[in-house]
C-alpha cells in the first residue's frame, strides 16, 4: 500500500540515495557531494532550506519531492519542486504521480501563483506527462547557474 507523508530528519539516508539515483538517471552520478549530515542540517534547523514528501510502500522509501519557496517578482511566493525522484523498480506503480499531485496540493494550499522546476530536454516521457497535465514547458528560457569554480573564478578576478 502507498502512503505519501511528510520528510522527517530520519529520512535523509534514505532521501540522499535517492538523489544519488536521480543523478545516476541523469548521466551526472559524480556530481552529488552532499551527505545526510547536509540534508539534516538544511532541511530540519530553525530556517528549513526545504521541505520533502517521501513515497512509502510497505514501510520502504520509494520515492520523493523536495521543495522550497521562492519568490517571484511578477507573482510573490512560488514553490520550486527540486526533485522528484521514484526508485526504477518502483516506477509505474503511481508513486510518481502521488508526489507530483501532493506538491500541485502542497501549491494551492499555499496559494501560490506558480509551481516551477526544470526539466532536461531528452526526459520526452517527463516533458509529455508535464504537458498533459497543464503544465508548461518553457522553450524560450534558458537555466542559468554558476558553480563553485566559477563562484570562485569570479571573485578572484574583482
Amino acid at each position: 500500500m502507498l502512503h505519501i507523508r511528510e520528510g522527517v530528519a530520519e529520512d535523509m539516508p534514505s532521501v540522499l540515495e535517492l538523489i544519488k539515483e536521480l543523478a545516476l538517471f541523469e548521466k551526472e552520478p559524480e556530481a552529488v557531494v552532499l551527505t545526510t549530515e547536509d540534508l539534516v542540517r538544511d532541511g530540519f534547523g530553525i530556517q528549513p532550506l526545504f521541505h520533502t514528501f517521501i513515497a512509502v510502500e510497505n514501510e520502504e522509501i520509494i520515492g520523493m519531492a523536495l521543495y522550497y519557496y521562492r519568490y517571484s517578482t511578477w507573482k510573490g511566493k512560488t514553490i520550486h519542486l527540486e526533485d522528484l525522484i521514484v526508485k526504477e523498480n518502483k516506477r509505474g506503480t503511481g508513486a510518481g504521480f502521488a508526489l507530483y499531485k501532493e506538491i500541485i496540493i502542497q501549491g494551492k494550499r499555499d496559494g501560490v501563483k506558480r509551481i516551477e522546476w526544470n526539466v532536461l530536454n531528452w526526459n520526452t516521457n517527463a516533458i509529455e506527462f508535464y504537458e498533459k497535465s497543464g503544465a508548461k514547458v518553457l522553450e524560450d528560457w534558458r537555466v542559468v547557474h554558476m558553480d563553485e569554480s566559477g563562484i570562485t573564478h569570479f571573485i578572484a578576478h574583482l
